[in-house]
């Protein structure tokens, strides 16, 4: 028979649009409603209570909205409080945090992984414990790299300035380069990473600007494929694909402005995706 009914995606803001990409392309026959909480967005940093009712909230309103199942798109909101959620909601939830762990655990040739993401996800720790789980050997050197967000919610995600912003909020877990090309590690030989895990889905939108700060010979991972891998799994174990051949349907809303949310969309999925809708949601009225 199959599950016609839609997948909810949740995020902060504009980031979680990455994981629905790749949601879209792993899917295709899935209907989805996204959920972007641009109005109070970055997550994070905000204290881990607000951030607790923030997402609960939302997904108040994507299980109003009948999902049969949600991926909650938010590092911030994954690390802080996908276990009250869990306990909170009867539909499935995938986080994001677990399968970018093991797709870095995987990439490492070194067994030394670097993590950036927001101030919450970093105190949390989450990345770090994740990492060890899949592997106990590897180094996990964890930074937060608070502008970033700012920056992709403002639709800010190429130029020189996002350049020099990704270069200097790198440059502590990176180092800097010398005139000539050459790289100054504040980490000893032995500690460099040569793989750099992309703890928040906003910064897949700003990964040129990553991969020009850390140039070659380190991987950037982001956990939106894999994601979209666990939730294709998560699917068709509780018999919830949608029927073969479905004509899938897609709506975007947004607790701040449509149409700077609308812009960052068209990015990404030209004008496919055109359906977005604002909401309101208590505590952003």
């Amino acid at each position: 028979m199959g599950d016609a009914r839609p997948i909810g995606l949740f995020d902060s803001g504009v980031g979680g649009l990455t994981v629905l990409r790749e949601v879209v392309r792993r899917l295709p026959d899935e209907s989805t409603i996204y959920l972007g909480d641009n109005a109070r967005a970055p997550y994070g940093t905000r204290s881990d209570d607000e951030v607790r009712r923030f997402s609960a909230e939302c997904l108040d309103e994507l299980v109003r909205r009948d999902v049969k199942a949600i991926v909650v798109a938010c590092n911030t909101s994954t690390s802080v409080a996908l276990p009250q959620l869990r306990r909170r909601y009867d539909v499935p939830i995938v986080g994001v945090v677990r399968p970018g762990a093991t797709a870095a655990a995987l990439a490492t040739r070194t067994r030394r992984v670097g993590v950036i993401a927001t101030p919450a996800t970093i105190r949390s720790h989450a990345y770090f414990q994740a990492i060890k789980d899949e592997n106990p050997f590897v180094e996990v050197y964890e930074h937060a790299t608070p502008d970033f967000v700012p920056l992709v919610e403002a639709g800010r995600l190429h130029g020189a300035d996002v350049d020099e912003a990704v270069r200097r909020g790198l440059a502590p877990l990176l180092g800097e380069r010398t005139a000539d090309g050459e790289w100054i590690f504040p980490l000893p030989a032995d500690a460099r990473i040569d793989t750099l895990l992309l703890g928040c889905t906003h910064y897949p939108l700003i990964v040129d600007s990553i991969r020009g700060a850390t140039g070659e010979g380190v991987a950037v991972i982001d956990s939106a494929l894999a994601t979209a891998s666990v939730l294709a799994e998560l699917l068709a174990i509780n018999e919830l694909r949608a029927p073969a051949g479905s004509t899938p349907s897609h709506l975007q809303l947004t607790t701040g402005d449509v149409e700077r949310f609308r812009a960052t969309a068209t990015l990404l999925f030209g004008s496919e995706f055109t359906a977005v809708e604002a909401v309101i949601v208590p505590e952003a009225a």
